[in-house]
């Protein structure tokens, strides 16, 4: 059984959200997700999310190509994540690239090309509009 591992915020959830998720789950047999937590995103980029942690949980636990999810409470842990989770495959989006290459030693490391034009920023900046 392959063991796929992906991170993500997830907030504003869209359509470029489902599509790393389902590129992710189609590596192997089982996706697990860690969803960072309302701390890490407020870290790592400055505000809240606009969707709690437990909602945003609740969000990708719902979709059908996801197996298990997990809260993300620190990016220096991502080793110990994958070790836990026995992943075979990190799957990341391509913002990430080159960043988690030194798992190579543990897991097979994959980025994906973001969905073009969309991100949860831009979403956020269309809805104030």
């Amino acid at each position: 059984m392959t063991t796929v591992l992906t991170f993500g915020t997830f907030d504003v959830f869209h359509v470029g959200h489902l599509r790393i998720l389902e590129r992710a789950a189609a590596l192997g047999d089982r996706l697990i997700v860690g969803v960072s937590s309302d701390a890490l995103n407020i870290a790592k980029k400055g505000r809240a999310p606009v969707f709690s942690q437990e909602e945003r949980l609740c969000l990708v636990r719902a979709l059908r190509c996801v197996d298990e999810v997990f809260v993300e409470e620190a990016l220096e842990l991502k080793r110990d994540y994958l070790r836990q989770c026995r992943a075979d495959i990190l799957a990341m989006g391509d913002d990430w690239r080159g960043r988690f290459d030194e798992f190579g030693d543990i897991c097979r490391v994959v980025y994906f090309e973001r969905t073009p034009a969309i991100s949860t920023t831009a979403v956020i900046e269309k809805i104030r509009l």
